[in-house]
């Protein structure tokens, strides 16, 4: 049977980039001797390192007065680091989820946090509007896309301050407007890898403008070298990741870049998006405005709530994979990321119906 894989992260990657891994493993760049076992001071690593910047900088249009970087220790890991980093007086935080109140949580260890608005009074279904951003905040902070609730920033917003975003989960699934922010970070396990590297898209200007002292890898500065095939390399990178993020961005890139991922991934949620709210046994949990495009969360309608772990079941025995919703939302939730096929969400629709058939 096939299995259809929507889990949240680690998540599908493109088969394609899982192939040519494997072959890696076995002997990267006709060396000889595989990826798990080279040094990172190889010709063959460095030019990876510094194609796969470009392949950022090329899909993204990062402009040159920017940094990419890959580090280690997740995305949790840059919660505290650009804190320590950049807030001097006050760090201004939208909280629209578990995500942004653990970044908030590290903040608070280096300075006062304002938290401008949150959606926390109805467990996160929604993205707050109508909030003002406080022009003496060093940064103002957001989290793009919801992985738990199902809610997603979809536009680039305009901020007075500098712009921080955790894009872990939906970088890549559109083109962003990277001028509008001072930095951009996130884990790599969703849209252009597997867990073990982030990605930290950062403006020059914006480096070493707190006067506090950090410890070298805490300081984003260090990270940068003369050229980028020494970018990443204070330390032994995240050698294998970074390899399959390299050939997933390549995948991305044949596929057309990221505005046509962003048309293929808008078909796929419409068409989930259709049969939650066609289908009399399901609801979806996120405001309809603030739906994610990345992950569907829903729940068995009221009067079927009985039904919940017998469409678990009837799911797992039609081959999805992955899809019982966060504890804290309950019900189900299908990670579309970028790698995940069409023909995954036409299968979980076609299950969704003849549940109902069944059943309804």
């Amino acid at each position: 049977m096939k299995k259809h894989n929507f889990n949240a992260g680690p998540c599908v990657l493109p088969k394609q980039a899982i192939e040519s891994t494997i072959e890696a493993i076995r002997d990267f760049d006709n060396t000889g001797i595989g990826i798990l076992e080279i040094s990172h001071r190889t010709p063959g690593w460095e030019r990876i390192m510094a194609e796969t910047e470009q392949l950022w900088r090329d899909l993204l249009n990062i402009p040159e007065n920017y940094a990419v970087l890959f580090l280690g220790g997740g995305a949790s890991t840059q919660f505290y680091s650009l804190a320590a980093n950049f807030l001097n007086k006050k760090g201004a935080y939208l909280e629209t989820g578990v995500w942004a109140k653990k970044a908030i949580k590290e903040a608070k260890l280096y300075g006062e946090v304002s938290v401008v608005a949150s959606s926390a009074d109805k467990n996160y279904s929604y993205v707050p509007k109508g909030y003002t951003i406080p022009a003496d905040a060093d940064y103002f902070h957001i989290t793009t896309n919801n992985t738990i609730y199902g809610t997603e920033i979809k536009t680039d917003i305009d901020s007075p301050v500098n712009l921080i975003a955790d894009m872990s989960s939906d970088i890549m699934s559109r083109p962003v407007d990277i001028s509008k922010y001072a930095m951009i970070y996130g884990g790599a396990q969703k849209n252009v890898g597997p867990a073990g590297v982030t990605f930290v898209i950062i403006r020059k200007d914006f480096l070493d403008t707190v006067q506090r002292q950090l410890p070298s890898m805490v300081k984003y500065s260090t990270h940068i070298g003369d050229e980028p095939k020494n970018n990443s390399m204070f330390n032994t990178p995240p050698v294998l990741p970074i390899f399959v993020m390299h050939e997933t961005l390549k995948w991305v890139k044949e596929m057309g870049g990221v505005g046509e991922m962003n048309k293929i991934n808008q078909k796929k949620a419409d068409l989930l998006y259709g049969e939650i709210d066609r289908n009399k046994m399901f609801v979806g949990t996120a405001a309809k405005e603030d739906r994610s495009i990345m992950n569907v969360c829903f729940v068995m309608a009221e009067e079927y709530k009985d039904k919940e772990a017998a469409f678990m079941d009837f799911a797992k025995k039609a081959g999805m994979v992955g899809i019982k919703g966060h504890r804290s939302v309950g019900g189900f939730r299908a990670s579309i990321y970028n790698a995940c096929p069409t023909e995954s969400v036409e299968a979980l629709v076609e299950c969704m119906k003849e549940f109902e058939k069944q059943n309804a």
